[in-house]
């Protein structure tokens, strides 16, 4: 048999197929709720009989696309975080009888896998110390769970600036960098580089702050050759852009 290209073409974009449909039809449990001892699942409705401060407002949350009907679905709800609730109900409440995710992050990393690792990582919020919690960040009942962004850029800001007040400002001369959110240069669940940042020393820098170079051995950054900076460490500790979140003095944040 000849094999042309477009045979081979097709041929191998049928195998993809197969295999991609393979991999989402699987008949089994990819991700489970928690559970709890001898509790059964009672439906959100039950819950709602209690919590209504907080079931009143979820159908607008990003968690809400978790909710479905049916009999098969009734888990998923707010027993999809919280575990089964008939222990709950019948103990007319009480913290030991129901999952708490704000005392304990491993209800959150069975769907946000990749979080878990990233806050394993050398430097990241201390989660798994049990110092802070996904929900001093996040609120998985009402609106959406990542605070602001899309054009509510500072509103994404306000959740680390709770926190970290110093680089709040305003500055006389501020960096550009905060108005598109803190994390342009850090990841706030967690980083192999120090201070969280998303790229290590000048390489983080210099994915915004390039230009086009005309000259061997020259590296031009706003007007002035830096070839011979970048060797001495990173931009905002070699005496140079000290002010790094924004200045009161200089343009150029250097202090």
């Amino acid at each position: 048999m000849r094999w042309t290209k477009n045979t081979l073409l097709f041929g191998g974009i049928a195998a993809w197929g197969l295999l991609l449909i393979s991999c989402v039809t699987v008949n089994r449990t990819l991700v489970a709720p928690p559970q709890i001892p001898g509790a059964k699942v009672v439906g959100s409705e039950a819950c709602a009989e209690c919590h209504q401060n907080i079931t009143s407002g979820f159908h607008d949350a990003t968690h809400a696309k978790l909710m479905a009907q049916g009999e098969n679905a009734k888990a998923m709800g707010c027993e999809a975080c919280h575990g089964p609730g008939s222990e709950h109900v019948k103990a007319g409440g009480g913290a030991g009888t129901i999952i708490n995710p704000e005392k304990n992050p491993e209800t959150c990393f069975q769907c946000h896998l990749d979080k878990r690792g990233e806050f394993s990582l050398p430097n990241a919020h201390p989660v798994m110390a049990g110092k802070m919690t996904c929900s001093d960040c996040h609120n998985p009942h009402e609106g959406d769970a990542v605070m602001g962004g899309g054009t509510n850029l500072m509103g994404a800001n306000e959740s680390c600036l709770k926190c970290h007040e110093a680089q709040r400002g305003p500055f006389v001369f501020e960096h550009e960098a905060l108005r598109e959110s803190c994390t342009s240069c850090h990841n706030p669940h967690g980083s192999v580089n120090a201070k969280m940042l998303n790229a290590r020393n000048q390489s983080l820098c210099m994915q915004c702050h390039t230009q086009q170079q005309t000259a061997a051995g020259q590296l031009m950054i706003g007007g002035r050759d830096h070839a011979a900076f970048v060797t001495r460490g990173t931009c905002w500790t070699a005496g140079c852009h000290e002010a790094v979140h924004g200045s009161h003095v200089n343009s150029s944040l250097r202090f």
